[in-house]
């Protein structure tokens, strides 16, 4: 989920640490995804992970994943999206009369300290695969801090919290109760992990295939084939905040083709908060006449584009990002066919959307769609991504 000043996370999330620490007993967390109707951290220590699960928000294609962390004292369950497009840790609160999620009751934490400042936070992406227009999604926060952890334990003091305290109703549809940043540049309740030696490592799967986690303190090789292949962060720029996973990318194809266009340098953003693909409406575009003329701008959601649903089936759609590797070799990540379709339009459900929105503003973020076919690794200690076929969806769905 992007943030107009910081953007969401991916599948496959790894919190690495450099070199030094004492060794500490792993976490792993179990992530489901949500149903609806309609070289650090590689020397592999000798670590027991903890387990956090997670859920799979699935809404005609899978969108985000989330799983539970504890706030206040006593501790109070809540379930947050772990989004590495965001720093922040931000939560339904009883200050909130119109939220229909689960809330965290502020007077009954003994911890809970309030920080007497409210402001907005508007979306560039939301929770699903709808364009955002204009403030579709918006929230309006209070700060506070509190002490907040994992469900198995672990837990750190005067973390700082974002309180909803009114949302627009495009959050309403969600299961979950907030959004647990783990952004590039490390804060709150994943800063307190590191310091204690504990990174993190998401796997996240198609709602098919089930099982996924995120794992804090170690690295679980039986869920990728292979090794792991990284590339390294770029430099800190000011367009962009230092919460960002990113990579640079030489170049675009479809189905083996590219174009001159498609084949020049853009940085791409890796957002496990966001559901599909988003591009600015010149690549938006330049992607899909290489599938078919027939994708076309749907009108009632200004951003997204679709096509007759009874044709979509039969379009091949690969599309291969490159990137190039740490050891200056260029590596493809690719979005297989099957992606394509997310689905029938709620107000012409002959005509199904496909996977990429358009959004000016970013040069490219690639969410959901790629990272559930990844084990991601997000080394914050060494900066940078490692990338391997995730095991369970190599045999299920490549």
């Amino acid at each position: 989920m992007l943030k107009n000043f910081a953007i969401l996370v991916t599948l496959g999330f790894c919190y690495a640490l450099a070199e030094g620490g004492p060794p500490a007993i792993p976490h792993r967390i179990h992530i489901q995804a949500r149903a609806h109707p309609k070289s650090s951290f590689l020397r592999r220590r000798a670590l027991s992970p903890i387990d956090v699960p997670l859920s799979d928000f699935f809404l005609g294609t899978d969108l985000q994943w989330f799983g539970n962390i504890t706030v206040g004292t006593p501790p109070q369950i809540l379930s947050v999206i772990f989004d590495t497009g965001s720093p922040f840790l931000e939560i339904t609160s009883d200050l909130c009369t119109r939220c229909p999620q689960k809330k965290f009751n502020t007077s009954a934490s003994s911890t809970f300290v309030d920080g007497n400042t409210t402001g907005i936070f508007s979306f560039a992406t939301g929770g699903g695969v709808d364009p955002v227009i204009d403030n579709d999604y918006s929230l309006t926060v209070h700060t506070a801090a509190d002490t907040i952890g994992l469900v198995n334990g672990f837990s750190a003091p005067d973390i700082e919290i974002l309180l909803i305290i009114n949302q627009t109703t495009k959050f309403d549809i969600d299961p979950y109760d907030g959004i647990q940043g783990l952004g590039a540049s490390a804060q709150g309740l994943f800063a307190a992990l590191i310091s204690q030696s504990l990174p993190g490592n998401m796997y996240l799967t198609p709602k098919a295939v089930g099982n996924a986690e995120l794992i804090l303190g170690g690295i679980d090789s039986t869920k990728f084939t292979g090794e792991p292949i990284f590339g390294d962060l770029p430099p800190a720029e000011t367009e962009l905040p230092p919460s960002v996973w990113l990579l640079n990318s030489p170049g675009i194809s479809v189905n083996g083709h590219t174009t001159g266009f498609l084949n020049t340098s853009r940085q791409i953003i890796f957002d496990s908060g966001t559901s599909n693909v988003v591009f600015p409406t010149n690549t938006t575009e330049a992607i899909y006449a290489l599938i078919s003329p027939d994708i076309k701008p749907f009108p009632a959601e200004p951003g997204a584009y679709g096509m007759a649903c009874d044709r979509i089936a039969y379009l091949p759609a690969t599309l291969d990002f490159t990137f190039t590797s740490q050891n200056g070799t260029a590596f493809n990540l690719t979005i297989p066919t099957v992606e394509l379709n997310v689905g029938p339009f709620a107000s012409n459900t002959s005509h199904c959307q496909t996977l990429i929105n358009a959004l000016e503003g970013v040069e490219g973020v690639l969410g959901g769609s790629l990272l559930k076919h990844y084990y991601t690794i997000y080394d914050i200690g060494a900066k940078r991504i490692g990338f391997a076929p995730a095991k369970l969806l190599s045999a299920q769905v490549l």
